[in-house]
């Protein structure tokens, strides 16, 4: 799941959200606002059971994967493509 918030100027905070368990070990979520560099947003484990990061962002269009332990990749349910 993914939620945006804007922020001040012409950014806008993006939340990548994940089930805590699924999948098992470490996900970074990487895309082309990252240079897709695993551990550059890492997913941290919530009080409510879900994984998240948040990443401020500039108006334009991103790719994006989650990258998990063992170089297992991901796709968001609600797709791989942002516009902002």
């Amino acid at each position: 799941m993914i939620k945006r918030s804007r922020l001040f100027g012409n950014k806008t905070r993006v939340t990548f959200c994940l089930p805590a368990d699924e999948p098992p070990g470490t996900v970074s979520v990487v895309g082309d606002f990252n240079d897709w560099r695993p551990g550059a947003h890492e997913l941290l484990v919530r009080r409510n059971g879900t994984r998240t990061v948040s990443v401020p962002l500039d108006p334009g269009h991103y790719k994006f994967r989650y990258l998990a332990t063992d170089g297992v990749w991901l796709d968001d349910p609600d797709g791989c493509e942002l516009h902002l």
